[in-house]
C-alpha cells in the first residue's frame, strides 16, 4: 500500500491535461469513484477555483493523480507537466499526493461511454469534459484496486 495512504475517508482525483483537469471523487472501502466534473488549463495554470471548490465540497484524505506512461512503461512528455501538477497540489492542499498509473483510462473511458449509448442508458453524445472525468473515476479506481492487492 502506498505510504500514508488513508483505509478511510474520501480521495479526490485528477486526470491531467493540457486544456482540461478530469476530477473524480470516491471512498476506499467501496472501491468505487463518480466523476465530478472538470477543472480548465489554460496555458499550464489551472482552475484553482475550481480544484479548491472541490477540495473544500469533499474535505478528502488523499488526492490521485493519473501518471502518464508509455505503453512499455517508461515517462513522456506529459509525464513533466504532471510532476509539477502534484507538486503544487501538494503545496497548495498540504494532503499525501499519490500517482496512479493511468495508461489506457481515457480509451477505457471512451469505450465506457459507447456501451452506456448502445444500451441506451446514455442519450446524448460524450463530449472531452465527460471523458476527461470519467477517466479521473477510472484512474480512482485502479488506485484503490492496487492499494488492496498491495496490502495482501
Amino acid at each position: 500500500m502506498p505510504e500514508h495512504a488513508s483505509e478511510t475517508g474520501t480521495c479526490v482525483a485528477f486526470d491531467f491535461g493540457t486544456r482540461r483537469i478530469g476530477m473524480a471523487v470516491g471512498e476506499p472501502r467501496l472501491n468505487s469513484a463518480t466523476p465530478a466534473g472538470v477543472a480548465q488549463n489554460h496555458n499550464g495554470t489551472p482552475d484553482w477555483a475550481a480544484i479548491d471548490k472541490i477540495i473544500e465540497q469533499w474535505q478528502p484524505t488523499d488526492l490521485v493523480v493519473g501518471w502518464p506512461l508509455t505503453e512499455s512503461g517508461e515517462e513522456q512528455a506529459m509525464t513533466g507537466h504532471v510532476r509539477g501538477f502534484m507538486k503544487r497540489l501538494n503545496k497548495r492542499y498540504s494532503l499525501p499526493t499519490h500517482k496512479s498509473d493511468e495508461r489506457f483510462s481515457s480509451n477505457a473511458a471512451q469505450r465506457e461511454i459507447r456501451q452506456l449509448r448502445a444500451s441506451g442508458q446514455r442519450k446524448r453524445k460524450a463530449n472531452h469534459a465527460d471523458i476527461d472525468t470519467l477517466a479521473a473515476a477510472l484512474i480512482l479506481e485502479s488506485w484503490f484496486t492496487m492499494r488492496t492487492s498491495d496490502s495482501e
